[in-house]
């Protein structure tokens, strides 16, 4: 098992890291990929078809949430993203007539949800790689998350005790939560000394970390709790050992969306 999760992360950074770098349409193209995959595991998930008018709908919208803000530049200025998006709710909408309540408003509502929620999460990845410092921002963001989570498995699994929500994550620990935040701290500190991101007030980077940290660690949660509600152990299985996008993502949908109200992008 820790033999094929090692494989799959090595050959996923081979094609992760290149686009990255490339960022631009690369990386607006892999986001909008990402997020329908993500889409697709939430319906695949609730055991709705996704082969369905409601899928389609579905992916246009998130597709809408997802591009860069530059995509929709052209546009004439009584028409925005948010106004597109509402027509993909309404037509989404529309198919619960059409299906005769087949697919029902409980559907959408949740179809709906899914769009915000991956759909902000993977225009975020977007804008932060498109940001002046957008590498270095993003290489950050990264170091911050992956130091979270080795190191929460890490040590929770050696010095794990008490339990941190058994009901929604059994295997997850204090210990572990705290010491993954603790390994984001230090790693994140080295990072930022060789790349400070346009930041040189060291104390509000810190905090900045140690927000990221927990926040990252509460979207695992919730990816926990909802993939709990529909009893399933992993959202996907395109990533052997992994799971899914989401199961890898989970930490990061919640992290991005957040550097615009540190003013970092």
């Amino acid at each position: 098992m820790m033999k094929q999760r090692v494989i799959t992360a090595v050959v996923a950074l081979i094609i992760f890291i290149p686009i990255i770098l490339l960022g631009g349409y690369w990386i607006d193209v892999a986001a909008i990929l990402l997020a329908i995959i993500g889409l697709s595991e939430m319906f695949i998930m609730r055991k709705r078809i996704i082969v369905s008018p409601d899928f389609i709908i579905s992916c246009l919208g998130i597709t809408t949430l997802v591009l860069p803000d530059g995509f929709f530049s052209n546009l004439p200025s009584y028409l925005s993203r948010f106004d597109i998006f509402a027509i993909t709710v309404a037509l989404l909408l529309l198919v619960t007539v059409t299906t005769k309540n087949k697919t029902n408003v409980d559907d959408i509502g949740i179809n709906t949800l899914a769009m915000v929620y991956i759909g902000n999460g993977f225009h975020s990845l977007v804008a932060v790689r498109g940001a002046e410092n957008g590498l270095e921002l993003l290489g950050y963001i990264l170091v911050v998350i992956w130091a979270t989570d080795i190191g929460a498995y890490s040590f929770g699994r050696k010095i794990g005790k008490h339990k941190l929500w058994p009901a929604i994550s059994p295997n997850k620990t204090w210990e572990g939560s705290i010491a993954g935040t603790l390994c984001a701290l230090v790693f994140a500190a080295i990072y930022l000394y060789f790349f400070p991101v346009g930041y040189n007030h060291k104390v509000w980077m810190l905090l900045a970390t140690l927000i990221f940290s927990v926040c990252g660690q509460l979207g695992d949660l919730v990816e926990s709790a909802y993939k709990r509600y529909y009893g399933v152990k992993d959202s996907g299985k395109i990533l052997p050992g992994h799971g899914g996008i989401l199961d890898r993502f989970d930490s990061l949908l919640f992290v991005l969306p957040m550097l615009h109200w540190f003013a970092l992008i």
